[in-house]
C-alpha cells in the first residue's frame, strides 16, 4: 500500500519552522588559497575547522566528480566522474586513479549525458553500493573491494513494477536498511523522458529485498543521510526554485510522522551562487557538512549554520575520514581535501 506522504504545499504551511537566515552577521573569513575559503558564522565552528585548515587539490581533471566514499579498510577514496561512467580512487600513494568501469551503464553505445555512478556507500559488512544512473538500479559490486569488476547484484531496480529513474545518492542505516533518492538527472530527456515510469521523483527504502516509498512530495531529491540518532531523515533537493535541505521524521514502521524545511537556501541560489543542495554527510557529533549554493554549508544537529567551506566550483558532494578529522570534496572537475582538525 503506497504511503501517504506530506506535499510541498503543505510543507510551505509549516515553513514556520524553517531557518532562513543568510547568517549574514558576525561572519569571519579567512584562508583564501585561490579555489576557496572559510567562512565562520558561529563559534562553535572554530571547534570543526582549524584556523590552520587549507583547502587541497588532490586530482582534478573530471567532468563532474561525485558520490565520494572513504574505504577505512584500504585508505582509499572511491568517488564517481558520472558522465564518464567511470570510478575512481585516490590513494595517497598513487593519487587517483581508475577503480571501475563501466559504473552505471553497462549497455552498449551512448545512452545519456549522465550515465554512470553517482553516489557511493559501503555494507555494513563493508561491500559497495552504487547508485546507477544507467542501468536505472541501485546495485551491489560482486567482487571484493581491492579486486573490483563491472559484476552487479540488483538491489533495486523498480516499485510497484514500474522501472526507478536513476538512483542518485544512498545511505545504509546501522540495522543494514538502504534509502536512496531516484531524480531523473540519468534519464536522456531527465524529466520529459519518454521511458520515465513513475510520474514522481521519490525517495525509497530498501529492506529485505522489498523497496518501499517514503515520501513523494520532493521536486529534485539528491542528497540523503540520517540525523544523529537515526530517527529524523535528511534530504537536500536540488532544485534551483526549491533549494532547500527537507527533514522527514520517521516512525517505528518508516512512516513519516514530521515532514518540515531544515534550511532553505534559495535566496543564495537566485543570487547566482554555484550549486545546489546535494550530498552531504553527518559527523559523530551531529554536524552536518552539505554541498549546495556556494559550496560546503556547515550546520549544527538543529539547522543553524556555523559556517562555510567556499569552494568556487559548484560542490556535489563530501565524504568524512579519519575519525571526522578529514573532509573529501567532490567539486565540478576537483577532488579537494580539507583536513579539518590534526
Amino acid at each position: 500500500m503506497k504511503q501517504i506522504v506530506l506535499s510541498l504545499c503543505f510543507l510551505t504551511l509549516i515553513s514556520c519552522q524553517m531557518n532562513t537566515k543568510n547568517s549574514s552577521d558576525n561572519k569571519e573569513k579567512f584562508n583564501d588559497p585561490g579555489i576557496g575559503s572559510f567562512e565562520k558564522s558561529d563559534e562553535a565552528f572554530n571547534t570543526i575547522v582549524s584556523e590552520n585548515a587549507t583547502i587541497e587539490i588532490l586530482a582534478e581533471g573530471y567532468t563532474w566528480s561525485e558520490g565520494p566514499v572513504w574505504v577505512k579498510e584500504h585508505n582509499m577514496l572511491l568517488f564517481s566522474d558520472v558522465p564518464e561512467n567511470t570510478i575512481y580512487k585516490w590513494t595517497a600513494e598513487k593519487g587517483a586513479e581508475v577503480y571501475l568501469t563501466p559504473s552505471g551503464y553497462t549497455g552498449e553505445g551512448d545512452y545519456s549525458r549522465e550515465p554512470g555512478s553517482n553516489g557511493l556507500t559501503l555494507t555494513k559488512d563493508g561491500k559497495l553500493v552504487l547508485c546507477q544512473h544507467g542501468d536505472r538500479k541501485v546495485a551491489l559490486m560482486d567482487a571484493p573491494l581491492d579486486t573490483p569488476e563491472a559484476k552487479f547484484i540488483t538491489l533495486s531496480d523498480n516499485y510497484e513494477g514500474k522501472k526507478l529513474n536513476s538512483p542518485n545518492d544512498v545511505a545504509v542505516r546501522s540495522n543494514g536498511d538502504l534509502f536512496f533518492t531516484d531524480p531523473p538527472y540519468g534519464l536522456p530527456k531527465q524529466a520529459d523522458d519518454p521511458t520515465k515510469e513513475i510520474p514522481f521523483n521519490g525517495v525509497y527504502k530498501i529492506a529485505n529485498g522489498t523497496t518501499t516509498l517514503i515520501v513523494d512530495s520532493l521536486t529534485r531529491p539528491n542528497g540523503i543521510a540520517f540525523l544523529k540518532g537515526e530517527k529524523t531523515l535528511l534530504v537536500a533537493n536540488s532544485d534551483s526554485n526549491k533549494a532547500a535541505w527537507y527533514a522527514f521524521d520517521l516512525d517505528d514502521q518508516d512512516k513519516v510522522t514530521n515532514a518540515r524545511i531544515f534550511y532553505d537556501a534559495t535566496s543564495n541560489s537566485k543570487a547566482g551562487e554555484k550549486g545546489l543542495p546535494d550530498g552531504f554527510r553527518v559527523d559523530r557529533n551531529g554536524n552536518i557538512f552539505a554541498t549546495g549554493p556556494g559550496g560546503i554549508w556547515i550546520f549544527n544537529n538543529e539547522g543553524k549554520v556555523l559556517g562555510k567551506i567556499k569552494i568556487k566550483e559548484a560542490t556535489s558532494n563530501c565524504a568524512l575520514a579519519d575519525d571526522d578529522k578529514t573532509l573529501y570534496i567532490t567539486a565540478d572537475m576537483y577532488l579537494l581535501r580539507v583536513k579539518l582538525r590534526e
